[in-house]
């Protein structure tokens, strides 16, 4: 057979999403939760804050508010309140990036399975996939699935598992350092499209791209090898 036949032949095992930054503009709305809070503490935020608030878990950017005002309120409170300015902000805008659907509906197409892999609280999650379409995806993880959430491995290996798949064989899509880490612990092969400033490094098995309108199921083959 031709190589070039043979390439497009090839498939990935599976498809692991990554949900706010990846398939839907929500970055900006987690953003723009934890700013509101920060301001209600009397601390403004910056790019210097950027890592401590972008893919991260809603406890990580709570236990950051709660170190950098001092404040009185429990990093649990804060953990509420930015769950809850969210949520009202993502049921109220939702909206795919640039050829997330496309590249859904060809990967549909070519019957291989995906995996949406958040590290968002499950009704933040549910609310997404309302909108985006839930028949997507053969498996969802949110935050509550896992003892662990992002960075670490565990939501990667759990969809991976639920699949039945060898994690190597899968290729993660992510858009923030916080997602890369725990997909490449996990073994997967990794794809970076980043939704921010804060830099991604490029490595084995880690690939940047600048959208996913550039990604398609020979590029996706292609990270995983030869099958």
């Amino acid at each position: 057979m031709p190589e070039a036949a043979t390439s497009a032949a090839r498939k990935p095992a599976a498809v692991l999403f990554d949900m706010d930054g990846t398939l839907v503009d929500t970055e900006q709305l987690w953003w723009d939760a934890a700013v509101e809070c920060a301001a209600e503490l009397d601390l403004t935020l910056t790019d210097a804050d950027l890592p401590e608030v972008l893919g991260q878990a809603v406890e990580h950017t709570a236990a950051h508010l709660h170190r950098a005002s001092r404040t009185t309120l429990s990093e649990l409170e804060l953990a509420v309140r930015l769950n809850d300015s969210f949520t009202d902000k993502v049921a109220a805008e939702v909206v795919p990036r640039p050829g997330a659907l496309a590249l859904l509906a060809e990967l549909r197409d070519a019957a291989v399975p995906t995996a949406l892999v958040s590290a968002s609280p499950r009704r933040v999650v549910d609310l997404v996939l309302g909108t985006l379409g839930r028949d997507w995806f053969a498996v969802t993880l949110a935050a509550e699935d896992t003892p662990r959430t992002k960075p670490e491995p565990d939501p990667y290996l759990a969809a991976a598992a639920r699949l039945g798949l060898d994690p190597a064989l899968c290729v993660a899509v992510e858009d923030t350092p916080t997602g890369v880490a725990s997909a490449y612990a996990a073994g997967c092969a990794v794809l970076a499209v980043p939704s921010s400033a804060v830099p991604i490094a490029a490595a084995e098995r880690i690939t940047l791209l600048d959208s996913l309108e550039q990604v398609d199921l020979a590029l996706l083959a292609g990270l995983t090898g030869p099958r």
